[in-house]
Parts: C-alpha cells; sequence; structure tokens
C-alpha cells in the first residue's frame, strides 16, 4: 500500500510540532484517569469567568494529552490556557475519579518555562517578580523607597490617574496591592530561640515566610506569643529564605530546588519536632518538597523527613490543644467570617481546624460565606500576571463575605489578605490572621472594631 506525498508530509510537520520535552510531561495516565464528567467546571474559577472549555481543568487535560502525542503545539495559543489556571486546586477538591489535576499542571508549568519563549514584557515583568517575591533581603531594601513613594502620596496619584494602567495593566496591579509600609516592616524582632511559657511541651521551628515577615511581621510575632504561650519553645533559624512557592507553581525549576535546599539546610541541625508555618499557600510548598526534590539524590530522602515535619500553625494548634486561656475580643459577641485559602482548603485539606479555633475564642459568632470553596484571585502572582481575572474574582469573593454581616474578616494567607483587603476599601471591615485573633484573646486584649 502506497503513502501519498502529502500523508508523509503532514506526519512529518507533526513530528516538528514544538511540544513538551522529556524531563517529567504530563503522566498519559494521570491524563487517562479523567473522565471528561464536568464536575471540575463548576468549581474552577477561570471557567466562570472566561467561559471557555479550554480554560477549564477538563479543557486543559486535553491539551495536555494533545501536545503529549504530537497533535497540536506548544505555543501562544496553548500556553494562555496554560496560564489562565490559577492553580487552586479546587477541581482536585471536586473531582470524582481522583484526577491529580495539580501534578498535571505543575509538570505542564515547569514544560511551558523550559520550552515555550515568552514574549519580551512578558520575561520583564515575569523577571521582576521572581527577583523581589522570593528575596527578603532585595525587598527589604526598597522598603525605604517604597515607604517615601506612599508617604508622598505618588501612588494614591497614580492610581487616580491611571498612568501605569495606561502603561502596563501588570504594572499596575502589582502596585495596587502593595499594602502599607510602616516602621514595623523594618524591624526584625524576633530572636533565634524564644522559650516556652511555662512547661516546655514542644520545640518547634517556625518559617517567616517572605512577604509575611516584611509586610505581616506582627502576624510571625503573634504566631510565635501563641506558640510559646501554649508551651513550645520556638526556633527561628536566620538563614532560612524562600519556601519557593512562588517560583515552583509557576515552572522556575531550577530556582525552586535550590529555595527548597536553602530551607532544608537552614532547619537541618535544630533538632525541631515540628515545622509551623502560617501562610496557606508557603505550607503546601513546604509539605511538597518530596516531590520537589524527588529527583536529587542528596536531597530527596531530605525532603521527605523535612516535609513530615511541617504543620500549619492552626493545624498543629488543634492536633496538641491549647493550655493558655483565651479572653473574649470585645465587649459584646463577635461575629466572624472565616475565608479559606485555596492552599489551605484543596491542597493541605484544612478547613475544620481554623474554625475549631477561631470558636474557642469566648464571645465569637462564626458565619460561613456563599461559595467559599471559590478563589480568591490572588493565587500566587495569578493577581499580577491576570488582574482582569482576578479582579472579577476578588470582587466575587469579597460581597460574598460582605453579605455574612460579619464584623471581621479572618484570613490565613498574605496573598489572600491582600486581595481582599484591596476589594473591601471602604467597607468598614478589617481583614486578620486567625493566629493574630488568637493573641489578641490569649493577652486579654479588646479589638478596635
Amino acid at each position: 500500500m502506497q503513502v501519498s506525498d502529502r500523508a508523509v508530509n503532514n506526519v512529518a510537520s507533526i513530528k516538528n510540532l514544538k511540544g513538551f520535552d522529556e524531563n517529567h510531561p504530563p503522566d498519559p495516565k494521570l491524563i487517562d484517569s479523567c473522565v471528561h464528567c464536568g464536575f471540575c467546571l463548576s468549581t474552577c474559577p477561570s471557567y466562570r469567568v472566561l467561559g471557555k472549555e479550554m480554560d477549564s481543568p477538563r479543557g486543559r487535560i486535553y491539551l495536555m494529552d494533545a501536545i503529549n502525542e504530537g497533535r497540536i503545539a506548544l505555543n501562544t495559543v496553548t500556553i494562555e490556557h496554560f496560564d489562565s489556571c490559577l492553580g487552586c486546586l479546587a477541581c482536585v477538591s471536586t473531582c470524582p475519579s481522583g484526577v491529580q489535576y495539580d501534578k498535571l499542571i505543575s509538570a505542564t508549568r515547569h514544560q511551558v518555562e523550559r520550552n515555550y519563549n515568552r514574549s519580551l514584557p512578558d520575561k520583564l515583568v515575569r523577571q521582576l517578580i521572581f527577583s523581589l517575591f522570593p528575596n527578603p533581603d532585595l525587598l527589604r531594601i526598597l522598603l525605604f523607597p517604597l515607604l517615601v513613594y506612599q508617604k508622598l502620596g505618588l501612588s494614591k496619584l497614580l492610581q487616580a490617574t491611571g498612568l501605569i494602567k495606561a502603561i502596563s495593566p501588570r504594572l499596575a496591579a502589582i502596585e495596587s496591592i502593595l499594602p502599607e509600609i510602616t516602621l514595623k516592616s523594618f524591624q526584625d524582632n524576633l530572636p533565634d530561640v524564644i522559650p516556652a511559657k511555662g512547661e516546655k511541651r514542644y520545640r518547634v521551628g517556625v518559617i517567616l515566610g517572605c512577604v509575611q515577615r516584611l509586610f505581616f511581621s506582627p502576624v510571625n510575632e503573634a504566631t510565635v506569643r501563641v506558640l510559646t504561650a501554649n508551651g513550645c519553645e520556638v526556633v527561628i533559624p536566620k538563614s532560612q529564605g524562600c519556601c519557593a512557592a512562588l517560583p515552583e507553581h509557576q515552572g522556575q525549576t531550577e530556582q525552586a530546588q535550590a529555595l527548597a535546599r536553602q530551607m532544608i539546610d537552614s532547619f537541618a541541625d535544630t533538632n525541631v519536632d515540628f515545622i509551623i508555618i502560617n501562610a496557606a499557600g508557603c505550607g503546601h510548598t513546604l509539605k511538597e518538597y518530596g516531590h520537589i526534590l524527588a529527583g536529587d539524590q542528596e536531597y530527596a530522602e531530605k525532603a521527605k523527613a523535612f516535609s513530615a515535619k511541617v504543620k500549619d500553625a492552626q493545624e498543629f494548634l488543634v492536633n496538641v490543644g491549647l493550655t493558655a486561656k483565651l479572653s473574649p475580643l470585645a465587649d459584646k459577641h463577635l461575629t466572624l467570617v472565616n475565608q479559606d485559602p485555596c492552599h489551605l482548603l484543596h491542597g493541605q485539606k484544612i478547613s475544620v481546624q481554623p474554625r475549631q479555633l477561631l470558636r474557642k475564642i469566648p464571645g465569637v459568632n462564626l458565619r460561613e460565606p456563599i461559595d467559599g470553596a471559590l478563589c480568591c484571585g490572588s493565587a500566587g502572582i495569578y493577581n499580577m500576571l491576570q488582574p482582569e481575572v482576578a479582579e472579577e474574582l476578588g470582587k466575587q469573593k469579597v460581597q460574598n463575605l460582605l453579605n455574612t454581616g460579619a464584623d471581621l474578616i479572618a484570613s490565613a494567607n498574605p496573598g489572600c489578605t491582600l486581595q481582599i483587603s484591596k476589594y473591601s476599601t471602604g467597607q468598614n471591615i478589617s481583614v486578620m490572621h486567625p493566629m493574630e485573633l488568637l493573641d489578641y484573646s490569649l493577652r486579654g486584649e479588646k479589638l478596635k472594631l
């Protein structure tokens, strides 16, 4: 049987399509576990906003399969659908077939960064983000010019004129979520070792984070006070850096692995029982070190051992129990609404523990928002790279939280806090970390609402 020249050319052109390389492409077995039932569609935030099949988990899995088989290329058209994914993992929680979409999208993003040549503006914005945010030392240097920038009113002026947005919507998105810089942002008040109050029950390490340690340092201080008040000796290695969440979620393989190794080394000789993290996105990545460094002969076992010790602060406190007395946060009943960060709820499967802790505070009434499992649109750096979709999701999330009639919003992730604060401006409602609320309660201080 003869094969036509056209058929040969078609086969050749398929073989020449730029696709995934052989270094851990999306696993065909995981792809085949998707039965295309569509349960993921209603829970996928990007699909809700964009309304396109290819911007849903099911659609992206179709694309992964087609690229694996050489039927379509890894190009501008296909990668925009992978970029539109928030990585919120709501589909993982929803899928009745147990599809491991988290592993599929992670593998795909690492492939994209290796095999797709992004435009120069895209490269520059991403380089700016990956140079700054995972580098707390460099970020600290920029605090003073940012403080001057805010105090002179330049931020409000540029936002009012829309000049930054006209130049670059992405830069405008980055500028708009900058938290207020205060003198506390320059301080590093936590020593290497803080003794337990009363009887020592555990020796725990605390990870400070990057954005958390600079822009939300009171959260770290509150976390340490809560831990020590409940019988924990706290160890804070000064050599720790970034947890690797941002680069790992965006496919920056080498940077993520280097940061993970640094974090493991910083806790190597501390002899801690547990390693505590109070930021949901960081916690999810820290628990994935075994996967991130699976191919590293020197660090593979170290990574597994490290991750086995990692506990979210709320998860840990519920497991070991509170020993310190809690006091009311207000002179009347206080109504709270707890916002579930995606990487806590879907990534770490932690939802009950935060509520259990908040209910232990006397006088607290807890309310649940409609659509509470829907992403707020922060998603690491998503609100900087995909500002239009993030804005729609942020507005929806804040409205659902406000509709509960709560006096205050509790949120256990700095990115979520920034996103929610941005879209609740003028609504006379504060966003606080659950550890801050526990700290106030332990110290017997009342909130100023």
